[in-house]
C-alpha cells in the first residue's frame, strides 16, 4: 500500500517539476497505470467543489447614522413623472364656445368648421336635440352603473337593436366611449400566442388594443396588399403550429392617419384563402360610404356575415358618443363577459343612445345627405388641386381630405411646425378651423403627418370654397 501511494506522489511531482515541458508523467496505483492528465483533473474538481462549499464572506452590517439618511435624503433627486415640456411641444388648444357644428365660436369669434368629424352635418340638428331632452326628462343623465350590473336601460337595448337592423347583423352591443371600443374588442378576443396582423397606418385606439391583446402582431404596409399576401404568405406556410392559432386581420375602413380606404374585396379574399379572422373598425365609414351609409361592406358589395367583427365609433356620423360592436350572436355575447370597456365602464348615458337611435332613423329617411357630402367631398378635393407645397394624399372617397407636405423639411418635428403655422394663421386671419394629424409619444404610427379636413353634409359651397383660397393664400406665404 505504501509503496502504491509512493508511486503516485512521485509521479505527480515528476509531472509538476516538468510543468510544459515534458510529456505527463504516468502513475502507478495498486498496480494500475493512471494518466497523469486524470491526476489533474482529480485535483482541480476537488479544489472547485472545496470552493463551491465555503460561505462567502459577508462584512459585517453597520447600520446607518441620522446624518447619514438626511444626507443621502438630500441628495436623492426623483426621476420627473415625465418629460420636461419644450417649447416645440407646448400647445394652446382653441377653445369652443358653441357646439361643433359646421360653424362654431372659437375664442369669441365664428368660424368655419373643419375639425370635427361632423360627417352628416347632425350636430345641433333639431331631432337631435329632441330626443336627447325627451331622454334626459325620462332617465335622467344615466345610471352611473355598469351595464352588467344595474346600467341597463332600455333605450341601449333598443339602440343595440336599432344599430344591427340597420347593418343587417344578428347582434350588437354598446360602449360608453367610442375609443374605447377598439381597444376593448381586440384584447377581447386576441390572447397571447395569438397571430395579428395589423396595417403600419392604424390609429392609437387601435395600437393600443393590439398591444393590450399580448399577441405576436406583425404589420404590413399601409393599405398595400401586396404587402398584406406576402406577410400572410410568410406565416401560414409550412408554420404548422400557426394552423392551430387563433388568427385575424385588423384594418380600419378609412384610416384615420391618412384617409386611404381599405379595399374590402380583396382583404376579404385574402382572409379566406389564409384562414384568417378581420377585424375592421368603421369609425369613419359608417354612415358615410355606401349606398345608404351602411358603410364599406356596403360599399363593396361584400356580405356582412363575411366581416367577423365591426366596431365602430357614434361620434362621427351619428353627431353622438359611445361606440359598438356587431356581429354574430357568440361575438357580441363573449363581449359581455369579458371586454373590459363594457364590463367595468359605466354605462352609455340615455340621451346619447337616443341620439344614435334618431340619427339612423334619420340616415335611412334621408339618403340624399349622402350625396351631399360626395358632392362637397369632390368640391373640396377639387379647390386643394393646387395648393402651394401641398398635395391631397387621401381617398377620394374619404370624408378625410389628407394633406401633406410635397416635400418633407427633413423631420416631423420640423413638418409639423410648418403645418401649424398654416393652421394657425387660416384660423386667426380667415376663420377658417382645421386640425393637424398631431400624434402622442404613445402612438407608433409612421405616416406623414399632415392637415386634415373633416367634410361634413352641412358645410355649404361657399364654406368650402373659403377654405380652399384661405389655405392657397396662407400656404405660398409659408412654404418657400
Amino acid at each position: 500500500m505504501a509503496s502504491g501511494v509512493m508511486n503516485v506522489t512521485t509521479a505527480a511531482l515528476d509531472w509538476l517539476s516538468a510543468a510544459f515541458d515534458a510529456p505527463l508523467a504516468r502513475a502507478v496505483v495498486f498496480g494500475v497505470h493512471i494518466d497523469g492528465h486524470l491526476v489533474v483533473e482529480v485535483l482541480l474538481i476537488a479544489v472547485i467543489l472545496f470552493q463551491l462549499s465555503r460561505k462567502s464572506y459577508k462584512p459585517p452590517k453597520k447600520p446607518l447614522t441620522e446624518k447619514e439618511i438626511d444626507n443621502l435624503c438630500e441628495e436623492w433627486v426623483p426621476e420627473p413623472l415625465c418629460p420636461p415640456i419644450t417649447k416645440q411641444i407646448e400647445a394652446e388648444a382653441p377653445i369652443l364656445e358653441s357646439a361643433a357644428g359646421p360653424h362654431t365660436v372659437v375664442d369669441g369669434k365664428e368660424v368655419v368648421n373643419f375639425a370635427s368629424a361632423n360627417y352628416l352635418g347632425l350636430v345641433g340638428h333639431e331631432k337631435i336635440v329632441d330626443s336627447c331632452i325627451g331622454s334626459l326628462e325620462k332617465y335622467g343623465v344615466g345610471a352611473c352603473g355598469p351595464r352588467g350590473f344595474y346600467g341597463t336601460i332600455d333605450v341601449h337595448l333598443d339602440c343595440e337593436k336599432k344599430i344591427s337592423n340597420f347593418l343587417g347583423t344578428p347582434d350588437s352591443v354598446l360602449y360608453s366611449y367610442g375609443m374605447s371600443t377598439i381597444f376593448s374588442v381586440i384584447p377581447a378576443f386576441c390572447k397571447k400566442g395569438d397571430i395579428i396582423v395589423a396595417d403600419e397606418g392604424v390609429h392609437w385606439g387601435v395600437q393600443n388594443g393590439l398591444y393590450l391583446s399580448r399577441s405576436t402582431v406583425v404589420y404590413f404596409k399601409h393599405n398595400d396588399m401586396a404587402s398584406l399576401e406576402s406577410t400572410l404568405e410568410k406565416l401560414t406556410r409550412g408554420n404548422k403550429r400557426a394552423e392551430k392559432l387563433r388568427r385575424y386581420i385588423v384594418v380600419e375602413s378609412v384610416y384615420q392617419n391618412s384617409g386611404q380606404v381599405a379595399p374590402l374585396d380583396q382583404i376579404v379574399r385574402l382572409k379566406e384563402k389564409y384562414h384568417f379572422r378581420v377585424i375592421l373598425d368603421e369609425s369613419h365609414s359608417f354612415g358615410v360610404l355606401g349606398k345608404s351609409g351602411r358603410g364599406l361592406a356596403e360599399h363593396y358589395g361584400v356580405p356582412i356575415e363575411k366581416i367577423d367583427i365591426i366596431t365602430a365609433g357614434m361620434g362621427n356620423a351619428l353627431a353622438t358618443d359611445g361606440g359598438f360592436c356587431t356581429g354574430s350572436v357568440r361575438v357580441v355575447d363573449h363581449q359581455r363577459l369579458s371586454s373590459s370597456g363594457y364590463v367595468f365602464s359605466a354605462s352609455l348615458p340615455p340621451f346619447l343612445a337616443s341620439a344614435a337611435i334618431t340619427a339612423v332613423d334619420y340616415l335611412h329617411e334621408n339618403p340624399s345627405i349622402l350625396e351631399t357630402l360626395k358632392n362637397n367631398i369632390n368640391i373640396l378635393r377639387k379647390g386643394l388641386a393646387d395648393v402651394p407645397g401641398l398635395e391631397v394624399t387621401s381617398s377620394s372617397l374619404s370624408p378625410i381630405v389628407f394633406l401633406k407636405l410635397k416635400k418633407s423639411k427633413g423631420s416631423q418635428n420640423s413638418d409639423l411646425q410648418l403645418l401649424e403655422k398654416i393652421v394657425n394663421r387660416v384660423l386667426h386671419e380667415d376663420s377658417v378651423f382645421l386640425v393637424l394629424s398631431k400624434r402622442s409619444a404613445l402612438d407608433k404610427c409612421r405616416l406623414p403627418v399632415g392637415i386634415r379636413l373633416f367634410v361634413s353634409a352641412g358645410h355649404s359651397e361657399s364654406d368650402i370654397l373659403k377654405a380652399c383660397e384661405s389655405l392657397k393664400r396662407v400656404a405660398a406665404l409659408e412654404i418657400a
